[in-house]
């Protein structure tokens, strides 16, 4: 059994209950947890097993009570579920946690519609999850092959229809779709339409349009897809919604580098031609970048100093390789590089290029 907690500043890491118990009972076990402290007030708890992998029994849930014991406030709520939720389903459910004088958010039923091509002939070979996001945090892994309903079958298309309970996510941000498969497979996927069971509106639309080249025992795919647009029932304020969505995504999807470039310490090792650079990473490559503005140095490139650049471009996943050069324009323009150094902010991480000639 495994939990994750959810409070107003953040959430906790998977808090496994193993080895965890303080005291066990006829049919009742209490487990004692060191939360960080600075998760804020606690509004959320989804709990579930490890994996679904070796389970060859169920686990019924009757009753949940936490207590937090400094302030001795308490919660408490009955269940009565059993994990997993079917054969091969889906094995999390959450709950809101409900405070004294704190209104709790309620358990929301979402519709997720999975528009593509050939998902369907390949779904007892290929394991898909998708983690929900939105102000109010997220929906943690869900299996999306469990359960399909309202199957459409065309002959260039199908739609499948996925239900999942969460507490209520506010506003949508974004969805991360994990694939893998046990067997070599391409699966098509166009796009996405998430919404709230009980009402028409809004509808929340991920534009994938992807082709993912699934392999065997390879590491399962990861996509991160921004939410598009907003389908509301008031025609203005959607294309306002729409406009706005569309200038965010474009925006969330650009990624500040920051590009340290390290000229070397040697005799004639500084130039004045004009410096140019191209990313290369697994996702895509960037256009061609002048680096003229350096952070420190009004005269970049000079012999034994680093010039810093920061640079916007799409996402372009793992850096590579990059392409680094000059126009040759100058007296002496030839140029002795040591290294470049590039940090991507969007993943937090730096990548190394020696050069050294």
């Amino acid at each position: 059994l495994v939990m994750v907690f959810y409070g107003s500043n953040g959430k906790s890491n998977l808090v496994s209950m193993e080895n965890k118990v303080e005291h066990q009972a006829k049919n009742e076990i209490t487990y004692d947890i060191h939360l960080p402290s600075d998760l804020g007030m606690l509004y959320k708890v989804r709990l579930g097993l490890q994996s679904l992998e070796n389970s060859i029994s169920q686990l019924c849930l009757r009753h949940f009570k936490m207590q937090n014991t400094s302030t001795l406030d308490t919660f408490s709520l009955t269940i009565n579920k059993t994990l997993p939720l079917s054969p091969n389903g889906d094995r999390w459910i959450e709950f809101p946690v409900e405070w004294p004088l704190k209104e709790a958010l309620s358990v929301v039923t979402y519709h997720l519609t999975v528009f593509s091509r050939n998902i369907l002939s390949e779904r007892n070979l290929v394991h898909m999850t998708a983690c929900i996001y939105g102000t109010h945090g997220d929906t943690g892994d869900r299996s999306l092959l469990w359960s399909l309903q309202n199957i459409q079958q065309g002959e260039d298309n199908e739609s499948f229809l996925v239900i999942m309970d969460a507490v209520e996510l506010g506003e949508l941000d974004k969805v991360v779709l994990l694939i893998s498969s046990k067997t070599d497979c391409k699966l098509d996927i166009k796009k996405l339409h998430l919404k709230e069971a009980v009402k028409e509106h809004p509808i929340y639309v991920f534009e994938v349009n992807e082709a993912f080249s699934v392999h065997a025992n390879k590491p399962e795919i990861q996509r991160e897809i921004p939410v598009s647009f907003v389908i509301r029932g008031d025609k203005k304020k959607n294309d306002i919604d729409n406009n706005l969505h569309k200038e965010g995504s474009q925006a969330r999807n650009l990624t500040e580098y920051t590009i340290k470039v390290y000229t070397g310490d040697k005799r004639g090792a500084g130039t004045d031609a004009n410096v140019h650079i191209i990313l290369f990473g697994n996702e895509d490559k960037s256009e061609v970048f002048q680096l003229s503005q350096s952070l420190e140095h009004q005269d970049p490139f000079e012999r034994g100093k680093v010039d810093t650049f920061k640079i916007n471009t799409k996402k372009l996943g793992s850096l590579h390789s990059i392409e680094i050069g000059h126009d040759g324009k100058g007296f002496a323009s030839g140029w002795f590089l040591e290294k470049v150094e590039i940090t991507d902010a969007s993943r937090n991480s730096v990548y190394c290029f020696n050069c050294n000639r």
